[in-house]
């Protein structure tokens, strides 16, 4: 039984990762599901996943849902759009522009579609992969619109826990370029070096290339229809990235210049003030103080370490965990409100934890 907003049966195309996510959130709410994709199997498993139920001849949706390719969003959205004249349509490919211009192209009826995009997912796609918790304080930005077919593609987002952002299809590309698109690029570019380097020089990797590379895994299959769909957006972001490895590379190339030293500096100020504006837990632009802990790597350990954070009335605000190359312990980086900063070390140290460093 359905007690939540979304009082119609909602149709999905597409069985992937963002497609089955939707399924399995909307159906933990009790929203009745029907799923299609191309692929009988993908479909299949997807289904036999529980992310939702085979179309039946007599399904009426009020809102269809189109996760598929970003090279085939339009021609899909379009055809919804047909089948389903009384539905709402949406789709959440990552870029929208494209997709707006192939519909007029083929002679759409917009009143009835509202692009929309979810700032989520996961290295790996597939229906196996796919989660009903994906969304929950994530931002999901929704295009421009009537106010009715807006409203529809809100109370989905809702349920699933998101966060609905209004913006136009032109200010979402631009910021994907940025915040999505060019940071794939370059941790794939980045992640490329290793691939020659000697395995002396990769074992000294830590957590900080990890980071910086975790999502060059990303499939390329996909990734070349989303870079290629936005590609004006990206390129003027990669030129001024250019530019400035540049100014960068002519300094390293004679760091004994005058001004090669406050062109280096410049660089890695500007990557500071970048970071600063990352927004932070729920949402916030708060900062944290943090205390790296020295965790042993056995049963337990960890365990007992947030117990005695608890125990020490110290709320933990973030978690990052880094194994210590060659040795039998871990490295646990603790983010705690800097008022509490203090409290926490005492309260460790006195329990017999090793703080190895503490840093704003």
């Amino acid at each position: 039984m359905n007690l939540g907003r979304i009082t119609g049966q909602v149709r999905i195309v597409g069985a992937g990762l963002l497609g089955a996510s939707i399924g399995h959130g909307l159906r933990a709410k009790g929203v009745d599901v029907i799923l299609h994709d191309a692929s009988r199997t993908n479909s299949t498993l997807a289904i036999d996943y529980g992310a939702g139920r085979a179309p039946q001849p007599d399904d009426k949706p009020s809102l269809v849902i189109v996760a598929v390719p970003p090279d085939v969003t339009a021609d899909v959205v379009a055809s919804e759009l047909r089948a389903w004249p009384q539905a709402t349509v949406t789709d959440v490919a990552s870029v929208k522009v494209g997709v707006i211009d192939e519909l007029i192209a083929l002679g759409a009826d917009l009143d009835r579609y509202v692009g929309s995009h979810p700032l989520a997912g996961r290295e790996r796609g597939g229906a196996i992969s796919a989660r009903a918790d994906l969304f929950i304080g994530r931002p999901w930005v929704i295009g421009r619109g009537e106010p009715f077919r807006r409203r529809a593609i809100e109370d989905v987002v809702t349920e699933l826990g998101a966060i609905p952002v209004t913006m136009s299809a032109s200010e979402h590309d631009d910021a994907v370029a940025l915040i999505s698109h060019v940071p794939q690029v370059v941790a794939s570019l980045l992640a490329h070096r290793l691939a020659g380097a000697s395995d002396a020089a990769v074992a000294l990797a830590g957590q900080g290339l990890r980071d910086t590379t975790r999502i060059a895994s990303s499939a390329p299959e996909l990734w070349v229809q989303i870079l290629g769909a936005n590609a004006g957006p990206v390129a003027e972001v990669l030129r001024e990235l250019q530019a400035e490895l540049g100014v960068a590379i002519e300094a390293l190339e004679n760091p004994d210049a005058p001004g090669s030293r406050r062109a280096l500096a410049e660089v890695l100020a500007g990557g500071n003030a970048g970071v600063s504006r990352l927004p932070g837990k729920h949402g916030t632009s708060k900062h944290f103080s943090q205390l790296v802990v020295m965790v042993d790597d056995k049963p337990g350990e960890l365990a007992r370490l947030l117990t005695e954070i608890g125990e020490a009335n110290v709320n933990m605000e973030d978690l990052r965990l880094e194994h210590s190359p060659g040795a039998q312990f871990g490295l646990a980086e603790i983010s705690v409100l800097p008022e509490k900063e203090a409290t926490l070390l005492s309260e460790l140290e006195a329990r017999g934890w090793k703080i190895a460093e503490t840093f704003a």
